[in-house]
């Protein structure tokens, strides 16, 4: 599958080892990620050669193309909600993972959307069995 990970580049890079787990966890499975440089933590770095107007352009390609977002939204970002927000227009499954003591916006916690989910994670090594839940569940065609 086509994943389009998500997650705070500017906001803060606190939750980096979650993001890393994720991405890790998505390439090992054989799955496509080509936000898959957004877990390194050299991203600043690397986003930096490229134009606000070429990150947007190339970021909604990606949303467009994906066969489901998976976002960390722990540490807030105007990029996450908007990538959200995108896939969920586009009619793109979405899965939300946080840290249980981080507090999220109620636009993500409150989304009704079937094609939305949303979990808490206590370690990331805990996201591994999130991950492969709700893509077991996309792959086998039943809600996530």
């Amino acid at each position: 599958m086509n994943i389009y990970f998500s997650c705070s580049i500017t906001g803060g890079r606190q939750d980096q080892e979650a993001y890393s787990t994720i991405v890790s966890y998505l390439i090992d499975g054989g799955h496509i990620v080509p936000t898959a440089h957004l877990s390194s933590p050299d991203v600043l770095d690397l986003e930096k050669v490229a134009s606000a107007e070429e990150i947007y352009a190339r970021d909604v390609q990606w949303v467009r193309e994906c066969d489901a977002l998976i976002a960390e939204v722990s540490t807030p970002s105007h990029g996450v909600g908007y990538e959200i927000a995108l896939a969920n227009f586009y009619n793109k499954p979405v899965l939300c993972c946080y840290r249980k003591d981080r507090k999220v916006s109620k636009m993500i916690l409150g989304n009704p959307s079937p094609l939305q989910q949303v979990c808490t994670y206590q370690y990331p090594g805990e996201l591994k069995k999130v991950v492969s839940s709700f893509l077991d569940a996309l792959q086998n065609g039943r809600k996530a």
